[in-house]
């Protein structure tokens, strides 16, 4: 088995790393934020091809508010700052989600790093921000019946490969490998669809504490797994003509 092509990470335990040290929870997410820049940089380095790190979610909103506007701000200044460091490392930056609901600078940010990041050639880096899972599938499938409404599509003309084609994570494939850290075994809305064969890691490591050793474990046991895809092993092995 190759490297995994696709990486979802959860990015959980700030709040609960910074309360274990008697700090607020902000502290707990600025150090998250150092954490994810380091992986990002190891998986770059490593040659994975796409990574999408779960920045905040559709149900994060319902955090406290001072919460909430400490997030939106550190991420923006993240991204402010990461810019030309991304463009250093060749990765190019986007996003998933309902991007509407941000704050207008945060908007404003997230476009400016699309926008200059959009010619870098190597890895792909996607920020899942006010994002959802439910609510993408329900969006994407709600887009279909509009071109099917239109006579822009025939719905015998709808199959999985078209409903992925249609998703925000598109051109990225299917999700290989879905990494949480802290401990929970869920996954809180995330990538449905496209981790539907994705091996699954659950870490009891709290985010601020992940570093490259485990990620580096965590890949060794991605390539032992073996991926039959529904099939029997000896299916899966014997070589196509």
């Amino acid at each position: 088995m190759t490297k995994p092509k696709h990486v979802g990470i959860i990015m959980d335990g700030n709040g609960r790393w910074a309360q274990l040290r008697g700090r607020p929870r902000t502290f707990g997410h600025i150090k998250g934020a150092r954490v994810a820049k380091k992986v990002i940089s190891a998986c770059a380095e490593m040659g994975i091809e796409n990574l999408t790190l779960y920045a905040f979610s559709t149900e994060n909103w319902l955090r406290p508010e001072q919460e909430v506007a400490f997030l939106m701000r550190l991420l923006g200044r993240y991204l402010k700052r990461e810019t030309e460091n991304l463009l250093a490392e060749n990765i190019r930056f986007s996003v998933i989600g309902n991007v509407a609901s941000l704050p207008k600078e945060m908007r404003t940010v997230v476009q400016d790093t699309i926008s200059a990041t959009q010619h870098c050639t190597g890895m792909r880096l996607i920020f899942a921000l006010s994002y959802g899972s439910r609510q993408e599938i329900v969006a994407t499938t709600k887009a279909l019946a509009l071109k099917v409404q239109n006579g822009e599509l025939e719905v015998s003309d709808i199959d999985e490969s078209l409903f992925s084609m249609n998703l925000s994570t598109h051109p990225a494939p299917d999700l290989d490998l879905m990494i949480r850290t802290s401990g929970e075994q869920r996954v809180s809305n995330f990538l449905l669809w496209q981790s539907a064969y994705s091996e699954l890691y659950f870490t009891r490591t709290l985010w601020p504490d992940f570093n490259r050793t485990e990620l580096e474990q965590i890949f060794a046991y991605f390539l032992s797994r073996e991926r039959r895809f529904g099939q029997v092993t000896e299916q899966y092995e014997q070589p196509s003509h």
